[in-house]
């Protein structure tokens, strides 16, 4: 028996994207899907938001287990993510970067994420990190001399 293939539907191009656009005119692909510089942009931007977002995770885990200098350097290393954020006014470097390359304003168009956790990415990690802080400074002042 002969089995037909399945025919594959191409990805948009211009040509077929220009039937909508007027007369004479030609509509230009949207920056997302042209652009592999956003993507790389947003790929980077992931791996260091879970670099740090791992580290958040790690302080009380590091604290329960009694391993305090690896809980006081991940302590450290986000301390100073927020410093960076600080000095950019809440707004990550690479936010800047990934605007220059799409006119996309969702709270996620520069780091793959679902939206609602880019929305409320600094309140949840930053509830987490000062739980984190929280959970090593009473286990430490407990903890005999």
């Amino acid at each position: 028996m002969k089995e037909t293939p399945i025919p594959q539907r191409p990805p948009p191009t211009k040509l077929a994207l220009n039937c909508f656009a007027p007369e004479g005119g030609e509509l230009p692909l949207p920056k997302e899907v042209t652009s592999p510089a956003l993507k790389a942009i947003k790929g980077a931007h992931t791996i260091v938001w879970a670099a740090f977002a791992g580290c958040i995770l790690a302080i009380p885990v590091a604290t329960w287990r009694s391993q305090d200098r690896v809980a006081g350097w991940l302590t450290a290393i986000v301390a100073g993510e927020v410093a960076v954020l600080v000095l950019n006014r809440w707004r990550c470097p690479l936010t800047s970067v990934a605007a220059r390359y799409t006119d996309d304003r969702r709270d996620n168009f520069d780091i793959y994420l679902p939206e609602w956790l880019a929305k409320h990415n600094t309140l949840i990690f930053g509830a987490l990190y000062l739980a984190g802080i929280a959970f090593a400074l009473a286990r430490w002042a407990r903890a005999p001399n």
